[in-house]
Order: C-alpha cells, then sequence, then structure tokens
C-alpha cells in the first residue's frame, strides 16, 4: 500500500490535479474621485490605467502568476476572449 504521506512527482494518481482553479484576468485599474463616481450614469466611460496593446496580469488567488496578451478568438469561438500567455512567473516552491 502507498504510503499517504508520501509526495507525488507526477500528476498521476494525485487528487488535486483534477481540481478547478479561477484565474482572475486584470485588464487594468481606474482610480475615480468619489465625486465623480456618485454621479456617474449608465454609458459613463471609465478610464483604465492601461492602453488595449498592454499585458494583462493573470491572478490565483490574489497572487501574480502570469502576464499576457488579449486576443480574440476565431472559429467558433469568435469573439470570445482568450489570453496569450507571454511571460509566467516564478513562484517560491514553498507554496
Amino acid at each position: 500500500m502507498d504510503d499517504p504521506t508520501s509526495k507525488t512527482t507526477d500528476a498521476q494518481g494525485n487528487p488535486f490535479t483534477s481540481v478547478p482553479v479561477e484565474i482572475s484576468v486584470c485588464v487594468g485599474k481606474a482610480r475615480p474621485l468619489i465625486r465623480d463616481l456618485a454621479n456617474i450614469g449608465e454609458n459613463a466611460l471609465l478610464p483604465l490605467d492601461k492602453s488595449v496593446s498592454d499585458p494583462v496580469d493573470l491572478y490565483v488567488g490574489g497572487r501574480l502568476i502570469a502576464r499576457g496578451m488579449l486576443e480574440e478568438q476565431e472559429g467558433e469561438e469568435a469573439g470570445r476572449l482568450s489570453v496569450r500567455l507571454t511571460e509566467i512567473m516564478h513562484l517560491p516552491s514553498d507554496l
């Protein structure tokens, strides 16, 4: 019988490999004044601190894990957004 405390180095037999993880994609931040937010209405524009061509940040649990570029999918998925990863962060191995 396998030792349940031993570390599994491959994906086979590891129950955690099938657990979904939610990734948040941050396209930018806005810093309006509260007085401006109090007067904001439908169809108002809220300027962000990034342009369309800037990379987006990917987070898992509040931790930055990667950066990438937004792309529009083609074919059957036309119109949906995807992120092409351009940079993977080096995370500490003690997580």
